[in-house]
């Protein structure tokens, strides 16, 4: 019999596709992270766990399940306090069941159910504002209204008073789930603990998940800190469900990965898991559907879909399509039906002091595996004035229009703003307004007001006789519009031109609109000394941190409100965009934002490189690449490169060059230095190499380096001083650690990507 086959070049061909279906995600990165973060005594240990509606794909124990009062290894079958997940876990779940069931009604008053409850303003609260945490109620109560029982905690919790209007805004409340806990004891009849061992652990087969765990559980328990001298290994960490009887409806859930999963892979079944359904596809679509609110912040029933807690959402899973939770003691789960996906992260951080820290390892690692499974986002990235475009410029109806731009300001085919919104039908375009370099990117001096060569509009200066729009310029304007790209420094000077004319229209009561753009050096760490007061002004417009991680749209919604500036502001954001995406992977063409930022690399290294060019050091202006070198007669160039060098600056090389800039510092002088080789973008610490570079310089060069001189870019005194007697410039980001958490936090709440 003659055995047919496929010709020899048709297998060639398929070998890649083959190979392709066959090849397991690198799920490395994510072990990268993690073993990274245990090294930093951020947390003990970890365990991790990937999986799909089929089954686990992976699952992996890192570090340590204790560290004291004895060292223990971490294991898989670890049991942990699962902190807030119990509120979406368990206490949502619960409410979802009795939701399906007919016995309660989102749109109901918790008083109609819980009556005790329905007092001084609390009647108006639904079980709906309960589940998306914007019942108006306290984020928690003070722990002193549980140490005389359950039952008197219980009318303290009554007795409560609003903070705001139902419904008015978000606001996480422990109160609010540990009142909707009660809420499932009253209807259901039987305590929270035995109603979702009955209704949701047995039927899964999470045996491994429950409330007040058994003793005989104890040893596989992560232990958390200590209670009253104690090890609290086994009993609810959270002090309020503690003073309740060991849970509430905020927290008090004990599991591990494994049964996690199981209930994961419930809701990507749509609501059931071996046969047996738990939720109906209605309560499923309502867990995982994000109720957009006026705040910009997104929560579904019981679920984190876009909030300041969105961690674990990370840069690649997509945004308002996937949900899940996060719980204080290091837990968390994402969920994506879309992609088919889930993953848990299950960390005993608190243990054993309460001083872990895994808000930015949950974002890394979910970002690591999400591109590990999905790839990276595509690059199809539409700006602020793209997204206009597609809508027909409708947001601008009857709008008379002052526009501050640049040759930067243009859409993904190249058309500058100022035409097509020009050409729009439905706005007027009354003049326009120029930054730092003039409208078309040009001049490295201050700028004079001109004409547009093709539309003819008047073109204001605001970077001549002043920085800001005057009455006599606005006339017969109503809105400004904003569309210039930024590259991510805190002393680039557009954001300070975007903040002067916020704070102008909301003098005036004038519209103010931000057309968003990418910010090119997204991915590095948010890094540096934050400005001192001293300083704030046209390169630092605010407490900002040497490098921000945001875009011109987020600063803006931070200086409007963290700032009072109060405008009447819109940001029209971006599409298809992730922090994650360097400017090359968002398919966009690059534009000189200024004359000497010329390419991707030079903006990456500008934080450090530019924080020194007040001191009297070339920084390559006047040379093919600026930023890209730094030298000065002074200085020579084999002794620097080998003293840099041989502090193993993260993701740089550095090698001894000499150049003659041809303008600028040092015009005509030949100058020694180094070119600066980026062999890793992904590993730059911004502020850790200019420092370091500045230390070196001062160590080898003595008093010819003028040191005292980049503080009016580092803009930050007692970090200038630390670095002139530091023997360790490793050691100098610990001076801006604590001003930097701040700052995140702050910055947490603006954030439109992720």
């Amino acid at each position: 019999m003659t055995q047919s086959r496929l010709p020899f070049f048709i297998l060639l061909a398929l070998l890649p596709i083959v190979a392709s279906a066959q090849a397991k995600p690198d799920f490395s990165e994510a072990e990268k992270s993690i073993n990274a973060a245990i090294a930093r005594n951020e947390l003990p240990g970890a365990v991790l766990l990937i999986g799909r509606k089929s089954g686990t794909i992976y699952e992996k124990a890192f570090g340590r399940r204790a560290l004291l009062p004895a060292p223990e290894a971490m294991t898989t079958d670890t049991i942990f306090d699962l902190a807030s997940l119990s509120k979406s876990i368990g206490t949502t779940t619960c409410a979802m069941i009795l939701i399906d069931r007919g016995k309660i009604d989102p749109q109901e008053k918790v008083a109609t159910y819980f009556p005790e409850f329905g007092k001084h303003g609390k009647e108006a609260i639904t079980v709906e504002h309960l589940l998306l945490h914007r019942g108006g109620l306290i984020p928690d109560n003070p722990e002193k209204d549980y140490l005389d029982g359950p039952a008197k905690a219980w009318e303290r919790i009554c007795d409560l008073e609003l903070k705001s209007k139902p419904g008015e805004k978000f606001a996480y409340s422990d109160v609010g789930f540990i009142v909707l806990g009660k809420l499932v004891e009253k209807v259901a009849g039987r305590p929270l603990d035995q109603f979702a061992a009955d209704e949701i652990f047995k039927p899964l087969g999470m045996t491994d998940t429950s409330y007040n765990p058994p003793a005989s559980w104890k040893p596989r328990c992560a232990p958390t800190e200590q209670r009253n001298g104690q090890w609290i290994r086994g009993e609810v960490h959270d002090p309020r469900a503690f003073a309740l009887g060991g849970f509430a409806g905020h927290a008090g859930l004990f599991s591990t990965t494994a049964d996690v999963a199981k209930f994961c892979r419930m809701i990507l079944n749509g609501g059931e898991f071996d046969g047996r359904r738990i939720l109906s596809p209605h309560a499923i679509e309502l867990i995982s559907t994000g109720r957009p609110y006026p705040d910009g912040l997104i929560r579904s029933y019981g679920y984190d879909v876009k909030t300041g807690y969105s961690q674990p959402l990370g840069d690649r899973f997509p945004p308002l399509k996937s949900f899940g939770h996060t719980g204080f003691t290091g837990t968390c789960f994402w969920i994506d039906p879309a992609d088919d996906v889930f993953f848990i992260l299950l960390t005993n951080a608190v243990h054993p002091d309460g001083k872990g820290k895994v808000l930015a390892l949950r974002r890394a690692v979910s970002t690591s595996l999400a591109t590990a499974l999905l790839g990276r986002a595509p690059g199809n990235v539409l700006t602020g004035i793209d997204v206009l475009k597609k809508d027909n410029f409708k947001l601008l109806e009857g709008k008379h229009l002052a526009i501050i731009t640049n040759h930067t300001g243009r859409d993904r085919d190249g058309n500058r703003t100022v035409d097509l919104l020009a050409a729009a039908p439905n706005c007027k375009v009354v003049c326009l307004f120029s930054p730092e370099h003039g409208l078309y990117g040009a001049v490295d001096e201050k700028v004079g007001n001109a004409v547009d060569e093709k539309t003819k509009l008047k073109v204001y200066s605001l970077y001549g006789q002043t920085r800001r729009p005057t009455d006599d310029m606005l006339v017969g304007v109503d809105t400004l519009l904003f569309d210039i790209q930024d590259i991510g420094t805190r002393f680039y000077t557009y954001p300070a031109t975007m903040a002067n004319c916020m704070e102008e229209a909301a003098k005036r009561k004038l519209k103010m609109i931000v057309l968003d753009r990418p910010n090119p050096i997204g991915p590095l760490p948010v890094d540096g000394p934050i400005a001192d007061k001293k300083y704030f002004g046209f390169t630092a417009f605010g407490p900002l941190p040497l490098v921000h991680g945001m875009t011109i749209g987020e600063l803006a919604r931070l200086f409007n409100t963290d700032y009072a500036i109060n405008c009447d502001l819109t940001v029209v954001e971006c599409q298809n965009y992730n922090r994650n995406m360097w400017w090359d992977e968002t398919g966009l063409m690059w534009t000189n934002p200024s004359p000497n930022m010329r390419n991707l690399t030079q903006a990456t290294i500008y934080p450090a490189i530019g924080m020194l060019e007040t001191a009297n050091l070339s920084v390559g202006r006047g040379t093919d690449q600026p930023f890209e070198f730094i030298g000065a007669p002074w200085i020579d160039g084999k002794k620097l490169a080998a003293a840099l060098n041989a502090a193993n600056l993260p993701g740089l090389r550095f090698v001894p060059i000499e150049f003659t800039p041809t303008s600028s510092k040092f015009e005509n002088k030949l100058c020694q230095g180094c070119y600066i080789l980026v062999t890793d973008r992904t590993k730059l610490e911004p502020a850790r190499t200019g420092l370091t570079i500045a230390y070196h310089l001062k160590q080898l060069f003595g008093d010819a380096f003028q040191i005292d001189s980049i503080v009016r870019l580092m803009q930050n005194d007692a970090v200038l001083a630390g670095l002139k007697t530091t023997n360790d410039p490793s050691k100098l980001p610990g001076l801006w650690q604590q001003d930097l958490e701040h700052f995140r936090a702050v910055r947490e709440k603006y954030l439109i990507y992720r």
